[in-house]
C-alpha cells in the first residue's frame, strides 16, 4: 500500500492547473445512459473513482474510450447503443457511492435495473431513501432483496412535483436524469443548487433535455421521448482548488491557481480564507492566493451550497491548527467527519470534538509524525498539516488521496515542494 512522504517547512510557490470537477464528472458519465448516442467529455480527470465509474459503465455494456492529452486531463466518449447488463454489481458499487446514479437513468430509459444498495463510509452513512421516495413519486416500484435494489417503472415513469426534505446532491442529480425522460414534468424542490448540479443540467439541455431553475433550490424538467448524444466540458473542481488555496496559505506560500470561474465556484470559502488572512485576488488565469504571515481564528458551519463546503472542512481545520487563537467549525452534513482529528493530534494540533463541534486552539508548531488518512478530504489535511510541520511526516492509506486529487506529487513539485511518493 502505496504512503506519502511530506518534507515539511516547505512553502508552495507557481502556478497549480485545477483539474476537472470529479463530483461532476461522474453524474455526467451516469447521464450517458440516457441515450444510445455517444456522449464526449473534455477536461475529465484522471482518477480512481473516475476509473471505476468508466468499470462499472462497461460492466452495463457501454462503450468506453479515453484520450489521455495530457498529465491532468482526458478526453472521454461514451456510448450506451447495447446495454444489456442492467445490474450493477456490488462488487463495483461498494468501491464508490455514486455508483447508485446509474439508478435513474438505467430506470427511465429501460424502465427496470437491479442496482446493489451501497453501504456506509468512512465519514457516515449516506442513504439513498430519498433517491427511492422520488422515483416512487415519479411511478417506480422498489422492492430490496439480498442488499440490492430492485426497481421497475411498469408504465415508465411519469412527472411529478417532489420536495426533499433535506438537500441532497446525489438524490438532485438522480431525479433530475430520470426526469428527462419522464412522461410529463417534473418539478424538484429543495433542490441542491451546487455548481455540479448547474453541470449536468447544462449538458443534459444539450442532450436535448428542457431544463430550468438549475443552480436555483427548485427545478423544472420537461420529459421528453429521447436524448441524443453532445459534446461537453466539465467544470473545474472547486475542492481542489481550494484545497490547493489552502496549501498555499499554510505553507506560507503564494501560488496561482488556473482554472475556469473558480471565484463563482466558490464564493462562501473564498471570503472565509481571506478572513483567515489569505490574499486572494483574480487574475485573468483563475486566481491568486497568498499567504499575508497571519493566521486568524475563525469560525465556521458547513452547509450546503453556496454555504461553507463540507470537502473543505477538513482541510481548513489543518490550517487553523496554526491560528493566532481559538476556532469552532460546526459540521452540518457528515456525521463523523472529524475522524482526521486523532490524526492531526500526532502531529501537534489541540483540537476538542464533541459531536458536531470541533473547537481548535491554534498551537504555534506542528511536528512530523507518522499518521493514516481516513477519507478522501481528510487525506490532503494530513498533506496540508505536513506540508507546514516540522521534520517529516509519512501519510499512509493515501489510495483515498488518488479518488479525488489528480498528480499530487508532480503539482507540489512544480510548485518547489519536495513530496515523495513511497510504493508499497
Amino acid at each position: 500500500m502505496d504512503k506519502l512522504l511530506v518534507y515539511g517547512q516547505q512553502k508552495l510557490m507557481g502556478k497549480i492547473p485545477i483539474s476537472g470537477a470529479k463530483n461532476a464528472a461522474l453524474p455526467l458519465f451516469a447521464a450517458s445512459l440516457l441515450t444510445s448516442e455517444v456522449l464526449t467529455l473534455h477536461n475529465v480527470p484522471p482518477l480512481s473513482d473516475i476509473a471505476t465509474m468508466a468499470e462499472l459503465l462497461t460492466c452495463l455494456g457501454t462503450h468506453y474510450k479515453s484520450d489521455n492529452l495530457s498529465r491532468d486531463e482526458m478526453t472521454v466518449h461514451l456510448q450506451a447503443d447495447h446495454v444489456e447488463n442492467l445490474v450493477a454489481k456490488y462488487e463495483l458499487v461498494k468501491k464508490m457511492r455514486a455508483s447508485i446514479l446509474v439508478l435513474g437513468p438505467l430506470l427511465a430509459r429501460y424502465g427496470h435495473c437491479r442496482v446493489s444498495a451501497p453501504g456506509g463510509c468512512a465519514i457516515g452513512v449516506r442513504p439513498i431513501d430519498l433517491h427511492l421516495k422520488g422515483l416512487e413519486a415519479m411511478g417506480a416500484v422498489f422492492e430490496l432483496q439480498d442488499g440490492y435494489i430492485d426497481a421497475k417503472a411498469p408504465h415508465g415513469l411519469n412527472g411529478a412535483v417532489f420536495e426533499f426534505p433535506i438537500v441532497t446532491v446525489t438524490g438532485t442529480e438522480n431525479l433530475l436524469m430520470a426526469a428527462t425522460l419522464a412522461n410529463g414534468t417534473t418539478t424538484l424542490i429543495n433542490a441542491a443548487q451546487e455548481p455540479e448540479i448547474v453541470d449536468l443540467a447544462e449538458c443534459l439541455i444539450s442532450m436535448g433535455a428542457e431544463i430550468s431553475g438549475h443552480g436555483t433550490s427548485t427545478i423544472t424538467i420537461k420529459g421528453c421521448g429521447e436524448l441524443h448524444g453532445a459534446t461537453h466540458k466539465i467544470i473545474s473542481d472547486r475542492i481542489e482548488a481550494g484545497t490547493y488555496a489552502l496549501a498555499a496559505g499554510i505553507s506560507g506560500g503564494d501560488v496561482e491557481l488556473v482554472g475556469e470561474n473558480l471565484s463563482s465556484l466558490l464564493p462562501t470559502f473564498l471570503e472565509t480564507i481571506s478572513r483567515i488572512g489569505l490574499d486572494v485576488t483574480p487574475t485573468e488565469a483563475g486566481l491568486r492566493v497568498r499567504s499575508t504571515g497571519s493566521l486568524q481564528p475563525i469560525d465556521i458551519t458547513t452547509a450546503a451550497f453556496p454555504g461553507f463546503p463540507t470537502d473543505l472542512q477538513a482541510q481548513t481545520m489543518a490550517i487553523l491548527c496554526l491560528a493566532n487563537g481559538v476556532s469552532n467549525i460546526w459540521e452540518n452534513i457528515w456525521e463523523n467527519r472529524f475522524i482526521h482529528v486523532a490524526e492531526l493530534h500526532r502531529m501537534g494540533a489541540n483540537i476538542t470534538v464533541s459531536g458536531a463541534h470541533a473547537q481548535i486552539k491554534g498551537v504555534q508548531q506542528l511536528t512530523g509524525a507518522q499518521v493514516m488518512a481516513t477519507d478522501l478530504r481528510a487525506s490532503f489535511s494530513l498533506v496540508l498539516a505536513a506540508l507546514s510541520a516540522k521534520g517529516e511526516t509519512l501519510i499512509d492509506r493515501i489510495y483515498h488521496l488518488d479518488r479525488g486529487y489528480c498528480n499530487v506529487t508532480e503539482k507540489l513539485a512544480d510548485c518547489g515542494v519536495c513530496v515523495q511518493r513511497v510504493r508499497g
